[in-house]
């Protein structure tokens, strides 16, 4: 059986603008329908382990999405209330280690020690990264055995600048993603505003998406890639 290892934020807050952040509701409840879906087994961590705060915009948003609805009453919804840590599993048991999006990322999973290393350790081990909208914040620290950034002279896609700027949380924003991916060498690939949008790595083993539109058919191209 594919092993999937859902990292989500322990980050609550909007930089400095009292607004409240957290993991983005379709960026888990869609790559998870598709992941169960597939007969895929999910584990899900954060940085400190704990409630997984659940960015509230998000489930206003989504009120009427049918699979988000149906995420927020089942008991894969209860689990985000008692992760582990990332620290706490076995990183030789997954295939897959998927970033969920949300604004939390960027304040900490970005810097976090051990989330770079579990990136670096899935993808040598010959496994998959991936990532969806901000969720790319996981990855874009993270450096290879070799010293060089794993994004590096790869296709890449997350949240856009310009997405980011459509918000307006440019500034409540510790780093600007899209921009960070290229200072790192990413090959970085995007559509339109709000269009879906899937990058998938030469080597096949780095595969993002750029906003909520593309979490679906993100976790639908990692399902082909594993068969």
């Amino acid at each position: 059986m594919v092993a999937v290892l859902l990292v989500l934020t322990n980050h609550e807050d909007m930089g400095n603008t009292g607004k409240k952040t957290g993991w983005y509701l379709p960026e888990l409840a869609h790559p998870y329908h598709v992941f169960k879906t597939a007969g895929y087994s999910m584990t899900m961590v954060r940085p400190k382990g704990g409630k997984a705060p659940l960015d509230k915009s998000s489930v206003d948003a989504f009120a009427e999405d049918p699979i988000c609805k149906e995420f927020l009453k089942s008991d894969a919804m209860k689990a985000t209330e008692t992760t582990s840590t990332i620290a706490s599993v076995d990183l030789a048991k997954f295939d897959v280690i998927f970033y969920v999006g949300g604004h939390g990322p960027m304040f900490d999973l970005a810097d976090c020690e051990v989330s770079n290393k579990a990136v670096a350790t899935v993808y040598e081990n010959g496994g998959i990264v991936a990532a969806v909208c901000h969720g790319p914040a996981g990855i874009v620290n993270a450096k290879l055995s070799n010293g060089e950034y794993l994004v590096k002279g790869k296709k890449v896609t997350c949240f856009t600048d310009k997405e980011e700027d459509m918000i307006k949380l440019v500034e409540a924003m510790p780093f600007l993603l899209e921009t960070k991916l290229k200072e790192h060498g990413a090959e970085f690939e995007s559509e339109e505003a709000w269009q879906p949008c899937v990058s998938v790595s030469a080597c096949g083993r780095v595969a993002t998406g750029q906003n909520p539109a593309s979490a679906t058919p993100l976790a639908e191209k990692i399902v082909e890639l594993l068969k």
